[in-house]
């Protein structure tokens, strides 16, 4: 076709017309057969098919007669049926399916028949039974009467893939969806087809197949062993993938019927990117979670933590009713009584002495909370507390990145999406490794793998960069910003493509001057920025202005005019002007006793460097909303139980700005944190009006995103210089892997055992001056981690990389460093 004067030549679509069942159809040149009886109503049956893996015509259940115009102009048939799966459409082709061709419907039963010879009739005790494919197609297209008599095979059962998913190989019936995901979609070739013939299998990697050098999960006693284990982040998506019942979770396994579910959509609270899941529960109780398709977020597919990190809010420690400290003790008690000891203990803590001096309050969040909750914090702060003290990054931050934030972030509305970040050329990533880090984000980076050029500035080229096919900047932790400026030419050429990436992650907090030059490459190549933070609701925060020198909207809190804005809009006199404090320096502050009251809301106190049991002590009332106990809430003053997101409405906002709302899916008496905070704020008589999610919505929507005049001055930092480790010390690098031990994957023993083993990762150089060592002891004065030592080709001399929070190597909490920080190393035999 041409381009006509109305529509440019670009979104011209080559069409193909065809008749299928005697409908006549036109769609785009390319589309499968099977594609296009949809597009018309006509379902054909299949198992191997999925919209979102390539065809393979592995079942051969979706057989079809066809007919295509020859040479002469005549049409010719094919001589025996073919897949309507793997076949694409041509001018003038003429398709019946099981509907209107006898052979094609005898073709179809006879699939089904040998489909049938060895799986087992156990549909009364399959997980899959009342959503299973086999079961409804047998019905539909299937004979009445199976004329199989002989034995049926047997395998061993279940297989355990790894301690998450296990492999009924009797139910399999060679689809080929769950190997065709884990290399096309995942990039983990870590199950394939086994044998041939009659004992033809899915089955796992021979030991001696794969070596990951450390990269195996948790049980594992070898790193052998990692070739036997399904070691992978998305290795759930085979089990919904699957059109049979082969494929099983443990979590879910033998625990209920899907007809016996109430289904709830919602969003994962695990990351940034606000993937749409579909929450399974039965009597108040959630027993699995589901990836929903949604093409421009997350597609088909969601991350093992989205799926399976569940159990965390309904352990035995769930917090159902406030707590009270009286006589030392913390006693359960009622709500007035709570809110009113808790606005009571505030206002003493932070009242002025007989010399006049009063001690302030603070309010510390963490990046779990939703969009309306982080309003409501800080809100409160500023509102009913008199101060900027307010932050929601419960981990390493900086005032380069807040001015980052308030100028390129906040208030922008939907910026670099999904499928841009998909299609770009080239994507540049700065603090931010993607598979450990990102979720889905991965996915959709190695959709586009042979076709984008993926660059990481990182200490080392993990595997999960390798899987993007990622070329490696190398950078020592802290001096992100001198690679940034010395970037190779090709690099920045590659960049100065149009539609090109720079991704910046939360680590790039860690290494001052990161920001301003990953600002300066975009406007001297013109690629686009992009800030992808670890957790759920940091953007969310960003946006609500929950943290220190940010209101509402990316409006700066050091000039008057915004704060007279935002004043006006929420009804008061003026808002608090000095300088707030970020956690960092909230946590120091409290813990030299110059803050009066503390209010925590959504913060594990193992994931701050600071000394956080000190601060808590040193304190006056600490006031703490949370969904379990914790090692804040065990010392706080008043505890004041919150509902975790299945059990409230809200709003994530993802990485990209997209609003991700989700609604109640599990009805029960909790309370929002914005709704607590507006009860707490009432004890002050503030009516704090965030009291339902559609009053904190209305509200940021009427003060809209911040006018230029009111933003933030351009982030100024200079770059750090390259730290000088001495013999017997390396300078730290260290990030979270995806499974870990965080407070939100909690409860779930076959997640955690899909984990990688933490490690200690060194050049075979740095490794050298070690010794003979196999492990490493990496200490500061504070404390100590030893670790196996996994020497890593290609990495930057002089460094020492460790996970922020996996077993045996918790970061924070015992060496109270972050990445680019000196640290001692000594090998250990």
């Amino acid at each position: 076709m041409t381009a006509t004067a109305d529509k440019p030549a670009a979104e011209v679509v080559d069409t193909v017309s065809l008749t299928i069942d005697g409908t006549e159809v036109s769609v785009p040149k390319g589309t499968l057969i099977i594609r296009a009886a949809e597009q018309v109503g006509i379902e054909i049956p299949r198992f191997c098919d999925h919209p979102a893996l390539k065809p393979a015509g592995a079942c051969r259940q979706c057989l079809v007669d066809v007919a295509s115009p020859g040479p002469d102009g005549n049409l010719r048939a094919f001589p025996k049926p073919q897949a309507s799966c793997t076949m694409t459409v041509t001018e003038g082709m003429v398709v019946n399916t099981q509907h209107t061709s006898e052979e094609a419907d005898r073709a179809q039963k006879g699939v089904m028949e040998l489909l049938l010879i060895n799986h087992p009739l156990d549909c009364p005790v399959c997980d899959k039974g009342g959503e299973c494919p086999l079961q409804n197609q047998a019905m539909s297209h299937g004979r009445p009467e199976s004329r199989f008599v002989d034995v049926k095979r047997v395998f061993e059962k279940p297989l355990a893939l790894s301690s998450e998913i296990l492999l009924d190989r009797e139910r399999c019936v060679l689809c080929q969806r769950c190997t065709r995901f884990s290399k096309e979609i995942a990039g983990d070739a870590f199950i394939d087809l086994q044998n041939r013939g009659a004992q033809q299998q899915i089955g796992t990697f021979d030991e001696d197949v794969l070596d990951f050098d450390g990269y195996r999960p948790v049980g594992a006693a070898t790193v052998d062993e990692a070739g036997k284990a399904f070691s992978s982040y998305y290795s759930g998506n085979t089990v919904q993938i699957c059109p049979v019942g082969a494929l099983t979770s443990a979590a879910y396994r033998f625990r209920s019927r899907p007809f016996d579910l109430v289904s709830s959509p919602s969003i994962s609270e695990h990351d940034s990117s606000g993937s749409a899941i579909r929450i399974d529960h039965r009597r108040g109780k959630i027993l699995r979670r589901l990836a929903e398709n949604d093409p421009v977020v997350n597609e088909d597919w969601i991350s093992d933590k989205d799926r399976f990190a569940f159990a965390w809010q309904n352990l035995s420690d769930r917090l159902t009713r406030p707590l009270v400290r009286k006589d030392g003790e913390l006693v359960e008690t009622s709500w007035p009584e709570a809110l009113a000891a808790a606005a009571a203990g505030i206002k003493a803590a932070t009242a002025a002495d007989d010399e006049g001096a009063a001690r302030g309050a603070a309010v510390l969040t963490g990046g779990r909370v939703t969009l309306e909750d982080a309003y409501a914090y800080q809100k409160l702060a500023r509102v009913v507390l008199g101060t900027n003290d307010v932050d929601s990054r419960a981990r390493v931050a900086s005032d380069e990145e807040q001015a980052f934030l308030g100028t390129q972030v906040a208030g922008t509305g939907l910026g670099v999406t999904f499928g841009e970040l998909e299609k770009a050329p080239a994507v540049l990533l700065v603090g931010f490794e993607p598979e450990d880090e990102g979720g889905v984000v991965f996915l959709r980076l190695r959709k586009s793998l042979g076709r984008q050029q993926v660059l990481t500035v990182a200490p080392y080229l993990t595997r999960g960069a390798e899987k993007l096919g990622a070329t490696l900047v190398p950078a020592v932790p802290g001096r992100e910003a001198a690679a940034l400026a010395e970037l190779p030419a090709d690099a920045s050429e590659a960049l100065s493509q149009p539609g090109a990436v720079i991704v910046l992650g939360e680590r790039a907090a860690e290494a001052p001057g990161a920001f301003v030059a990953a600002q300066e490459l975009a406007s001297s190549t013109g690629a686009r920025l992009a800030w992808i933070p670890r957790r759920a609701g940091e953007r969310g925060a960003v946006e609500a202005g929950a943290l220190p020198g940010l209101l509402p909207g990316g409006r700066t809190a050091a000039l008057k005019g915004p704060r007279d804005v935002v004043a006006k809009a929420w009804g008061v006199d003026a808002l608090p002007s000095a300088k707030g404090r970020d956690t960092a320096g909230i946590i120091a502050a409290a813990a030299e006793g110059a803050i009066g009251a503390l209010v925590i809301g959504g913060v594990s106190a193992s994931d701050l460097t600071g000394d956080v049991a000190a601060a808590l002590e040193a304190t006056g009332f600490v006031v703490s909303l949370e969904v379990r106990r914790s090692e804040i809430a065990e010392s706080a003053d008043v505890v004041l139980p919150v509902a975790p997101p299945s059990e409230k409405p809200g709003t994530f906002v993802n990485w990209e700005g997209r609003l991700r709302g989700f609604a109640t899916a599990i009805q029960t008496d909790a309370m929002s944190d914005h709704r607590v905070l507006d009860l707490l704020a009432r004890e002050w008589g503030v009516e704090l009006g965030t009291g339902t999610v559609e009053a904190v919505n209305a509200e940021l929507a009427a003060l809209g995103a911040a006018e230029a005049a009111h933003r933030p001055a351009a982030p100024k930092a200079k770059a750090a210089r390259n730290p000088r480790a001495k013999k017997g010390t390396a300078v730290l690098a260290t990030w979270h892997q995806l499974v870990d031990e965080g407070a939100l994957q909690d409860g779930e023993p076959y997640l955690a055992g899909t984990g990688r083993v933490a490690v200690a990762r060194m050049s075979a150089a740095t490794a050298a001056s070690l010794g003979d060592a196999v492990s490493v002891e990496v200490s500061t004065e504070v404390g100590a981690v030893e670790l196996p030592l996994v020497v890593t080709e290609g990495m930057v001399d002089g460094v020492v990389w460790v996970p922020v929070k996996s077993p045996g190597s918790w970061v924070a909490r015992d060496l109270r460093a972050a990445a680019g920080a000196v640290v001692s190393v000594k090998g250990a035999a």
